[in-house]
């Protein structure tokens, strides 16, 4: 599955198919493009007793994460889809309980409430001082703003954010957001866990949005092009110096179905 460009592995794990005390290297070895299937990463949906169902998801690096706005908007098609929940369902992360609704190939899901709002950090990156804002989506995030971002490599500086010292030991995803001359709001973000940039981030767009909001004042909803050239759209209320009913909307889209052989996962590094 695709959500605006960040593209998962789904498989259904409610009767117990995959082993999950051994499932790291799987996961790294099938979300390895060229390869394998290739993805940013993998997703267990499994039985929940206090919600529709409940998820594990891994990074490709086969690194557990808490939450991923688009692939818990993925998630929530995938149950439609299969008949695990209806077009309004709810689901377990390890950030909380997720609710999403359908709507066709658009998914939007309610977000938990953001935490850990810092503004005016000061990081030296090499020979130069950043100015960033963090906020906690349910994972880390780091927002940079940056006129230029369609031109800058943000590889080198955004490892170097996300291993620094300032964020550890869990570390941090790393944001660069850049406004067209029409006021259009774009983003790149560099993921943890994937350890690359990829094509969109929703808790990143979240993060986006929200340090847009208090740095420009700009009101919801905002609309965020992500790398993909898909578009984000983030729905919240200002509450004093925070936010809340935070909602996410974007494409979901279903790319393919298939039986996962072993040759996917057994082969030479």
């Amino acid at each position: 599955m695709s959500g605006c460009g960040n593209d998962f592995i789904f498989i259904d794990n409610r009767k117990n198919i995959v082993d999950v005390d051994n499932i790291p290297d799987l996961v790294k070895k099938v979300c390895r493009r060229r390869m394998s299937v290739g993805a940013d990463g993998l997703m267990l949906i499994e039985n929940s007793k206090n919600a529709d169902f409940k998820w594990r998801f891994y990074n490709s690096d086969g690194s557990l994460a808490e939450m991923c706005g688009n692939g818990a908007r993925c998630a929530a098609r995938f149950a439609r889809e299969n008949g695990i929940a209806g077009e309004k369902m709810s689901f377990e992360t390890d950030a909380g309980v997720i609710h999403a609704e359908v709507l066709g190939d658009r998914v939007r899901i309610r977000m938990t409430d953001p935490s850990e709002i810092q503004e005016d950090i000061i990081l030296k990156t090499g020979e130069v001082a950043v100015a960033m804002s963090f906020v906690n989506t349910g994972v880390p995030h780091v927002v940079i703003f940056n006129q230029d971002i369609h031109g800058l490599d943000i590889i080198p500086v955004s490892r170097e954010i996300r291993f620094h010292e300032r964020f550890a030991p869990a570390g941090t995803n790393v944001n660069f957001v850049g406004f067209r001359d029409d006021g259009a709001i774009d983003i790149r973000t560099y993921e943890r866990g994937v350890e690359d940039e990829t094509l969109a981030c929703g808790t990143g767009a979240v993060a986006g949005a929200m340090v847009v909001s208090r740095k420009t004042g700009r009101k919801p909803p905002l609309s965020l092009r992500t790398k993909s050239g898909g578009m984000l759209t983030v729905y919240f209320i200002l509450k004093g110096n925070g936010f809340s009913d935070v909602f996410l909307e974007g494409d979901a889209r279903i790319i393919y179905t298939g039986i996962l052989g072993k040759d996917a996962w057994q082969y030479a590094d």
